[in-house]
């Protein structure tokens, strides 16, 4: 089984991703690191240097194009499954679970770390609740599509397995 994780940067889908990987013993592929390995430097700088048209037409080539094995966790960028067919590929080729959380507990977990964040980079915590709020309502269409969908506050990587499993 492939299971995609998605969500809003923040959430948790690196983390989530790999705990529950070790829980399944299941590999766990970090979309974000490949992009890195095939650009040869941070998703910030290819960011800031390409656009981000080009990282995500980059992103949603290594999604489609990457060999995964049959089983194993998935970790998306937060924007993967609002571009391109990436949410339909995700559905039609594993499990897409959201790890849902409020705008104002993800302010919270990115405010240390908004300088590693392009789109964060520059903006207040004002600012920023605003932005994930905005970026919320534009991007929940995409992320309600997932197969499966949960609360990311106290997510642990029993309730997500457990979730995930009884589909």
């Amino acid at each position: 089984m492939k299971i995609f994780l998605i969500g809003f940067m923040g959430c948790g889908k690196t983390t989530m991703g790999k705990k529950l990987a070790k829980t399944l013993e299941y590999p766990v592929i970090d979309l974000d690191h490949e992009i890195e390995k095939v650009t040869g430097m941070p998703v910030s700088a290819y960011f800031a240097k390409e656009g981000e048209p080009a990282f995500r037409a980059l992103e949603s080539k290594l999604l489609k194009e990457f060999n995964y094995p049959d089983h194993c966790v998935v970790a998306t960028g937060g924007g993967t499954p609002c571009f391109y067919d990436n949410m339909e590929w995700m559905t039609a080729n594993g499990t897409s679970v959201y790890i849902q959380m409020p705008a104002l507990a993800l302010a919270k977990r990115l405010e240390n770390g908004k300088e590693k964040r392009p789109l964060l980079r520059d903006l207040d915590e004002a600012g920023i609740v605003d932005f994930i709020t905005q970026k919320l309502l534009e991007r929940d269409p995409f992320y309600t599509k997932a197969k499966v969908i949960v609360n990311g506050l106290n997510l642990s990587p029993e309730l997500l397995k457990q979730a995930i499993f009884q589909l």
